[in-house]
């Protein structure tokens, strides 16, 4: 008798284990079930197709076919991605390319996913970075669609170049830079030293600055690229970027207010974009009343920010305060059909600045636009902007950025270009800037 209960307990505790583990599988399957269909060693990973907005297939999963378009394969690769991309979409859409679902596994058949990215617009940003190493995105700031996505060097992932390793001009090339990559704002980042007077400089209105082309703070001189003029207004002073200006704002309200202004805009945040996490950005407060606070002020010192949250941020001065977080997918539906085969992707939105404030932002960006960058190269679009020559040392030519959007509900785009060491920001992003804004916006 002794004997049959030991082995019934013995049973008993085999038992459990097995419900214990059958358990732990199914939480598994249901918690990392489409991990395990996306990997990359697996049979069933990505068999549904990628297509642009327009129709344009980018990515077969059946026949691990690229786009058609030799143009069209290097300037969506690292939207599409290939083994060496951890931020592309044959990665971040592995479960829904094969449409997996804890229940029913993959039985159901694959599904095709249609971004809101136009592949067209891609080539013409590609292009207009003319062979320089950089970012270039547009989106659609009421909706979060992005438009226009390119990250550069990229290659043909029909014929990858042989020495992809060895040369210098493919640097970083697996690196989807406006998702994973952070840079020294440079004069871009005035836009949040100015939300902060704003806010806390009660008679900022009246403020006004003479630029000598240096202001002398200790033993540490902020230097301007020539004198701006007498009495400047803050609007001039955003306009002309002043950093003698800039940087004694910057030291009036101190660096914890800069941080918290820089926090605040989303700028040291990560976003989640269609299961891919951007970059966060820093911002280290300087000692208060040092050189070192006065360059963060003007976006250099230790000032780091990510294209993604800085498209985003521009989105939310445009959209009245409210960012909305961007997105790439449009629709998914039955392979080869255009049954849909899942909801559509909701909208994310998170609150920057007052509504009042972003009102005067958006004022004074387009200020910087008639007054000082030309209208001429915009032609007829409302452009709101703000430019960026961000020192990077070593000798090296300092990253230009142009970023900012369109005042206008007909075309509520939002846009930022980041070139490496491309020199002045208003002319070389910016031109970058005009041809892709002016694709964006043919025809509507």
């Amino acid at each position: 008798m002794k004997r049959l209960r030991g082995r019934t307990a013995i049973t008993m505790i085999l038992a459990a284990a097995l419900a214990v583990g059958i358990l732990y599988f199914c939480i598994q399957l249901f918690a990392k079930g489409n991990d395990w269909v996306g990997f990359f060693g697996t049979t069933y990973y990505e068999s549904g197709a990628i297509y642009d907005s327009k129709g344009v297939k980018l990515y077969d999963g059946q026949t691990g076919e690229y786009a058609e378009n030799r143009s069209t394969r290097v300037a969506t690769l690292h939207l599409v991605g290939d083994r060496n991309f951890g931020t592309s979409l044959r990665s971040a859409l592995a479960s829904r390319l094969t449409g997996y679902n804890p229940v029913t596994g993959t039985t159901l058949g694959s599904h095709d996913v249609t971004l809101t990215v136009d592949a067209s617009l891609n080539e013409t940003a590609y292009a207009a970075l003319n062979g320089h190493k950089g970012v270039v995105a547009v989106y659609d700031y009421t909706t979060g669609d992005i438009k226009c996505l390119v990250s550069a060097p990229s290659y043909d992932p029909n014929n990858p170049p042989s020495d992809i390793n060895e040369n210098s001009a493919y640097d970083g090339v697996y690196l989807n830079r406006f998702f994973s990559g952070t840079y020294p704002p440079g004069s871009t980042f005035k836009i949040v030293t100015t939300a902060a007077a704003i806010e806390k400089k009660k008679d900022l209105d009246s403020f006004t600055y003479t630029c000598t082309g240096s202001l002398q703070i200790g033993d540490d001189t902020i230097t301007c690229p020539y004198v701006h003029g007498q009495n400047m207004s803050i609007n001039q002073c955003l306009a002309t970027s002043c950093n003698g200006a800039y940087a004694t704002l910057a030291l009036e309200l101190g660096g914890n207010t800069l941080e918290k202004y820089m926090e605040q805009a989303g700028l040291m945040n990560s976003l989640t974009i269609n299961d891919i996490h951007t970059a966060k950005g820093s911002f280290e407060a300087a000692e208060d009343g040092s050189a070192y606070l006065g360059w963060s002020g003007v976006g250099q010192y230790k000032d780091l920010v990510n294209p993604c949250t800085m498209l985003s941020f521009m989105g939310g001065i445009a959209n009245r305060g409210v960012a909305v977080v961007p997105k790439l997918v449009d629709k998914e539906t039955l392979s080869g059909s255009s049954v849909p085969a899942a909801f559509p992707d909701g909208t994310d939105t998170y609150k920057i600045y007052s509504e009042e404030t972003c009102a005067r932002l958006k004022e004074m960006m387009r200020n910087n636009v008639t007054s000082q960058y030309g209208q001429s190269q915009f032609g007829d679009l409302a452009v709101c902007a703000k430019s960026g020559t961000a020192e990077v040392g070593g000798g090296n030519q300092p990253h230009a950025w142009f970023t900012g959007f369109i005042d206008d509900p007909n075309h509520p785009l939002a846009f930022v270009v980041l070139v490496e060491n491309g020199g002045s920001g208003a002319s070389v992003a910016g031109s970058v800037a005009a041809k892709v804004l002016a694709q964006a916006t043919a025809g509507t």
